[in-house]
């Protein structure tokens, strides 16, 4: 597609990367789907690392292509640091060096009524593995968040667990992280083991397959090895779905009106004592 001037602007999806072949491949089909989606406009992929074509050669890319206004969202849940920090310092790097050029920065998927949609219907897809008598009243919620140094984002994970696990009716959920943040998914398990609960559904609330996914599935049979007692199920992380096409298409629409926002009400960013 070589742009004319009144073409729409260019969107490159910004994904962090993955060593896991399949994650790279989950990414492409998303970008796939937003790319159907959006039949007038040149959508490209570019990554933070670990997969190529790396953010700047992206960006190249399409400048070589003859785009001078482009749209970059990234296709990550929450704005932690490569959002708020990472993303914005290569972004406004490449524009310094490329006079003429224009890139506007979406906003993060954040928490959104679609993706807990989402969550919603790959939690329920495991409840078959229960017994007939299963009841949601009964078992406990664990949502498993990546975890990092940002407090917004972790919270932010927490408001998720509530509203699933109010929206939902579980008898009781906790949240946990891979890394970084407490409490850690071990930690978290032995923890609410305490409870009793004898049903247990563990939902990671990741975008695609990758390290931190095979993280949850090994954490969770270590403990159900443990736990012969307790019956423990892995819900499928969020993946590529039509609901989240529908949310990059949302951000995509309030970066072009200018309506770009993202949580950083007590992030370091702002605050630097917190």
């Amino acid at each position: 597609m070589i742009p004319s001037a009144d073409s729409p602007p260019a969107v490159l999806l910004i994904g962090h990367g993955t060593r896991l072949a399949a994650g790279v491949a989950e990414f492409h089909r998303l970008a796939e789907q937003v790319q159907q989606a959006l039949p007038d406009r040149r959508c490209l992929s570019g990554f933070l690392e670990l997969v190529d074509p790396s953010v700047p050669e992206a960006l190249e890319s399409l400048w070589q292509q003859g785009f001078r206004q482009i749209i970059a969202l990234p296709a990550l849940l929450l704005a932690a640091g490569h959002v708020k920090n990472d993303i914005p310092a290569i972004l406004n790097a490449f524009q310094a060096e490329h006079p003429g050029l224009e890139i506007t920065f979406g906003a993060d998927l954040g928490i959104h009524p679609k993706l807990l949609q989402v969550a919603r219907e790959r939690i329920a897809s495991v409840e078959a593995h229960f017994e007939p008598d299963y009841a949601r009243q009964d078992t406990l919620l664990l949502i498993i968040g990546r975890g990092g140094s940002d407090p917004d984002a972790n919270a932010n994970i927490s408001k998720i667990t509530r509203l699933l696990w109010e929206g939902m009716g579980f008898g009781w959920a906790e949240t946990a992280y891979t890394a970084v943040a407490v409490p850690l998914m071990a930690e978290a398990l032995e923890r609410t083991h305490r409870l009793g609960f004898k049903q247990l559904i563990v939902f990671p609330y990741l975008l695609f397959a990758g390290r931190l996914v095979e993280q949850v599935s090994a954490t969770v049979a270590a403990y159900q090895s443990r736990h012969s007692e307790v019956q423990a199920v892995v819900a499928p992380y969020l993946n590529a779905h039509p609901l989240i096409v529908e949310t990059f298409l949302e951000r995509l629409a309030e970066a072009e009106r200018g309506e770009a926002r993202m949580n950083c009400q007590f992030c370091a960013y702002r605050y630097m004592s917190l």
